[in-house]
């Protein structure tokens, strides 16, 4: 059996970090190494313990989230960090991006959502709750023909099956839930992925779903 994911549940709720500790209990791939019930805590057991992949709530007391992305980030670029939060204010979700997170989920999710998250976060993709990837365009899609992240029909040198996934991944689609709809496998899709990012010459998921909505691949509507 691998490794299980190293977690770092961050928040200042304990009935929350409870329930999240509950739900890896019964999650063989799965390990939370260390709780923090504030920004400043977080970054010193991020540093310490070195997890895998931390979730992290955005308003805390002596710390709050958004601060604490970025010492994390400063201090380990590389670091995984997956926002779980009730808050979805334009501010706080733009800063988060901004900020360089992995991924960013609302509290309502479902177990299994999460679940899938985080292990979508620990290969190395992102994922954003669909409302979010929603506010992500729009707050960036006035903008996206001003200062493209690509050559303008940049898409034209993805082969159809990759213009699929892309246009199915800035839809809001996890890559498990592409390998369904294509009837191809999570690999696959992932490879996919990779090979449209390189091709477009893009750091990451959110730049693609920027670029799908500029080249017409997808739009506005078609986030849920």
């Amino acid at each position: 059996m691998d490794k299980p994911i190293r977690l770092l549940v961050v928040d200042d709720h304990p009935l929350l970090r409870e329930g999240i500790l509950a739900l890896m209990r019964v999650t063989p791939d799965m390990e939370v190494v260390g709780e923090a019930s504030n920004g400043k805590e977080a970054v010193e057991k991020a540093q310490s313990l070195a997890p895998d992949v931390i979730l992290m709530d955005l308003v805390m007391p002596e710390q709050d989230g958004i601060t604490a992305i970025h010492q994390i980030k400063q201090n380990n670029p590389n670091a995984r960090i997956l926002v779980l939060t009730s808050f979805t204010e334009d501010e706080k979700v733009m800063a988060a991006i901004k900020a360089g997170v992995s991924g960013y989920l609302l509290k309502e999710s479902d177990p299994g959502t999460l679940i899938r998250a985080i292990r979508d976060i620990n290969e190395g993709n992102e994922v954003f709750h669909p409302f979010i990837a929603r506010k992500i365009m729009e707050q960036y899609s006035p903008y996206v023909a001003e200062k493209p992240h690509a050559p303008q029909s940049a898409t034209s040198i993805l082969t159809q099956r990759e213009k699929e996934v892309l246009a199915l991944a800035a839809s809001g689609l996890s890559n498990k839930e592409i390998a369904r709809k294509l009837v191809i496998s999570n690999t696959t899709v992932r490879s996919h992925i990779n090979n449209i990012l390189d091709k477009l010459n893009l750091a990451n998921r959110t730049q693609a779903i920027l670029l799908a909505l500029r080249e017409g691949l997808v739009n506005l509507d078609t986030i849920k």
